[in-house]
């Protein structure tokens, strides 16, 4: 069982403080969480600086991931090294990540620049039903249509600042392997959880 923040942003991102080493050295001593994917907001710059720091560290795992603004919303796409050309629609996007065995989440369907019901109409891999940063009820519309769409539920703190790491998590029933790990959340072995510091609206 490996436990899993499947969306932080780094100061790659525009709209998030948090750097890179102070997210690895964390991610190092925390008792449980031991992998997390970068979900930067249209780059992987913050994935690359992750993943060098991390290498220097035993026993923890970056995902690559990255977080693309599409025409419609945001989606998630973790296990790729490269981004998709655009234009970003859903499609080319879920087409870019199917090619390359990568993931596609429906980040936070129902809060803002999120697909909302349009996440029926595509061939997404799971949802994000547990978002740090989401209220309650936004977050249980999102475990009603992963439900509605028999597709996996993951979560991730969505932290855009150092005191909203760790805050949301994902139970992967897979050892700390990207591949086993990407297999797992795709067959649906997963469990999402929150941590006592989450704040819960």
């Amino acid at each position: 069982m490996t436990k899993i923040d499947l969306h932080i942003h780094t100061s790659y991102s525009p709209d998030s403080t948090i750097n890179p080493k102070t997210l690895v050295t964390q991610l190092y001593a925390h008792p449980f969480i031991k992998a997390t994917a970068i979900t930067d907001h249209n780059t992987l710059e913050g994935y690359y600086k992750v993943k060098n720091l991390a290498s220097a560290y035993p026993d923890i795992l970056i995902i690559p991931g990255v977080e693309v603004s599409t025409i419609n919303g945001d989606l998630i796409v973790l296990g790729v090294e490269e981004m998709p050309l655009k234009p970003w629609t859903v499609e080319n996007v879920i087409d870019f990540a199917k090619k390359r065995e990568a993931l596609t989440i429906a980040a936070h369907p129902y809060r803002a620049r999120g697909l909302g019901d349009l996440t029926r109409k595509y061939g997404i891999d799971a949802i994000e039903t547990l978002n740090g940063i989401s209220q309650s009820h936004v977050n249980k519309l999102a475990e009603n249509l992963a439900k509605e769409m028999k597709l996996p539920g993951v979560a991730g703190s969505d932290a855009h600042q150092v005191n909203e790491l760790w805050t949301a998590y994902t139970e992967v029933k897979a050892s700390l392997s990207l591949d086993e790990i990407l297999k797992a959340i795709k067959k649906g072995l997963v469990r999402v959880a929150f941590t006592e510091k989450s704040i819960r609206f």
